[in-house]
């Protein structure tokens, strides 16, 4: 690590004794455990499933597979680590991380899964527990005002936090670029799949989500989830979301590209979505409604409609008529960091609840934009059957060309998805700028 990185965490570290000590004394609470989690078997089997550690786990620990470990968080002492580290010979034992960071905790190695002791009189514990392990603890479990603060806490992201983004979305863009040339290449959706994982330097058990590898049709399944081992004849678009975690922090981004043969139509089209893309990041600002800036996504997809035919009515009536939630039925993005869709998304500075609005109940970021926010701008343009054929059959089915549908069905879709920096005069493409240092 570097000493501007260095740095950086250390002061992302001391920021977060700082808030926790204030958030800690509002709760009336002395001492805070933070369990990190443990991975569960598959019923009726003995292999686990995968394991992420908790989220606010790894705001303080850079170790998002550290499992049965905690944290003890005592203002005025250092945060206690106990990383459960068993005598085993059927797996490599856990060892002391030898990292920078490590200087500002006291750092113990455990064959036990039980927490750390602690004399405080009030207590709580946050984490993947139930109420009989924190009446064993004596101990508050998921205090919920202490959870919102919290998760208020992780929206604004430290320079730290923003460097690890970065390094993610750097190491994710290779893996794009290696799934493309597959592509070009003939090959089909496993072939770009494990591409991907090898130019992005990372095992599939530490994706930070299971990457989407649609090939022509599957592009418009949102989240398709299987890998073709069969490399189809005809190659009409590839869509990949797929990212990579640095630190614990996610990358999460969308590209998609037209084949040798898509209709003459789909490449146009795509390059309509991208400059919508770019003029979405571009209104990104402090102080905008994330809200508004999803019904300008819809404004403008419908004006893309439009212009290529498929839609015959005005934009205003298509967004008017919900014509255009078919064809991008998803929200525009949501926050990012420790979680691919991070905490804090739909709640107001004052911890209170900001339902989506019901015309768009999947929208994953209700909030205002405020300074050091990261966020996705990822909007879409799918040929998805099951949401178009009713209209076909209804009143709205003389407002779309069909024969302009048909022919860009078999492409099935387009995603285009930056992770984006909220600054306090507008915005950074944190995806553009790691493109430029690939």
């Amino acid at each position: 690590m570097n000493r501007s990185a260095l740095n950086q965490h250390q002061a992302h570290l001391a920021a977060l004794q700082q808030a926790y000590a204030w958030h800690l004394e509002a709760a009336g609470i002395d001492a805070l455990w933070i369990y990190s989690g443990s991975p569960r078997p598959h019923y009726g089997d003995d292999q686990m499933g995968a394991f992420r550690a908790y989220g606010h786990f790894v705001h303080w620990v850079p170790m998002p597979a550290l499992s049965h470990s905690w944290l003890l968080i005592r203002p005025g002492q250092p945060p206690l680590l106990q990383i459960h580290a068993p005598d085993d010979f059927w797996h490599l034992p856990t060892q002391r991380p030898d990292a920078a960071w490590c200087d500002a905790f006291d750092i113990r190695l455990s064959n036990e899964q039980t927490p750390p002791a602690c004399s405080a009189t009030r207590r709580a514990v946050i984490g993947d527990l139930d109420a009989a392990q924190a009446a064993d603890m004596s101990a508050v479990l998921n205090p919920p005002a202490l959870l919102t603060a919290l998760d208020l806490g992780r929206l604004r992201k430290s320079a730290h936090e923003l460097t690890c983004l970065t390094d993610a979305n750097r190491q994710a863009l290779a893996g794009h670029s290696a799934a493309h040339q597959v592509f070009e290449a003939g090959g089909g959706e496993l072939d770009i799949h494990l591409a991907y994982l090898a130019a992005s330097r990372q095992r599939e058990s530490a994706l930070p989500y299971d990457s989407i590898v649609g090939i022509n049709r599957h592009a418009g399944v949102l989240h398709y989830q299987h890998y073709d081992v069969h490399t189809p004849h005809e190659r009409h678009s590839l869509l990949v979301d797929a990212g990579h975690r640095k630190g614990g922090y996610c990358a999460d981004i969308s590209r998609t590209w037209a084949g040798r043969d898509a209709p003459d139509i789909f490449p146009s089209l795509l390059a309509s979505m991208q400059s919508l893309q770019r003029r979405l990041v571009a209104a990104c600002a402090p102080g905008v409604e994330f809200v508004a800036l999803h019904q300008r996504m819809h404004h403008e997809l419908a004006e893309v409609l439009v212009e290529h035919g498929v839609v015959r009515c005005s934009a205003e009536t298509a967004v008017a008529q919900g014509i255009t939630r078919a064809f991008c039925p998803h929200g525009l993005g949501h926050s990012l960091g420790i979680q691919v869709h991070d905490v804090g998304g739909r709640l107001d500075d004052d911890g209170q609840a900001l339902p989506p609005p019901a015309a768009d109940t999947a929208l994953r970021l209700t909030r205002k934009l405020v300074p050091n926010m990261v966020i996705t701008i990822e909007p879409g343009c799918y040929m998805i059957p099951m949401l178009l054929e009713p209209m076909r059959h209804g009143p709205l089915a003389a407002q779309i060309d069909w024969r302009l549908v048909e022919e860009l069905t078999p492409c099935g879709g387009i995603r285009i998805e930056d992770n984006i920096v909220i600054t306090q005069q507008g915005q950074r493409d944190l995806t553009a700028i790691a493109q430029h240092e690939v």
